[in-house]
């Protein structure tokens, strides 16, 4: 007969779930942080024979770089480690490192050539994340909720 009791009154809350309006209302992080970063690419690795060419391929080098890093700094680094002993001496030692993430909102705040290399210096406002952000997907907490 308990078991009964017990079985009308989960089955019941279930339904009470049903019969409820739920108000939502977005809230705004209380600070924004300012991420940099710089890409770093050399300009005589470069696959071409022409110095224009080589320019404009390490230009947009170190600018995939600077994401990069970007990325490592909002989403980490995911590291991969194998090592092999054999005859109790450590023959191989691995480490693979990858990034994955989507950047949106980032600026260059300076491309230039220093040197032997092209720099590019990003910048991410997470405030402009945020705005961007806010156009997709609305993050949401509870207002109130009224009960039929």
């Amino acid at each position: 007969m308990n078991k009964y009791l017990i079985l009308t009154i989960f089955l019941l809350s279930g339904c009470a779930s049903q019969d409820r309006y739920v108000e939502w209302e977005t809230q705004k992080p209380e600070s924004f942080p300012k991420l940099t970063a710089i890409g770093y690419a050399t300009l005589d690795a470069q696959p071409s024979k022409s110095k224009s060419q080589q320019v404009l391929m390490a230009m947009q080098a170190s600018k995939i770089a600077a994401y990069r890093e970007l990325a490592e700094q909002v989403y980490g680094q995911e590291l991969s480690a194998t090592s092999k002993v054999n005859d109790w001496m450590l023959t191989d030692d691995a480490i693979q490192a990858s990034v994955t993430g989507i950047i949106r909102g980032a600026k260059v705040v300076k491309s230039y050539p220093a040197g032997e290399h092209y720099v590019t210096e990003l910048e991410l406002d997470f405030s402009q994340v945020w705005a961007l952000y806010q156009q997709n997907n609305r993050p949401q907490t509870i207002k109130s909720v009224t009960y039929f």
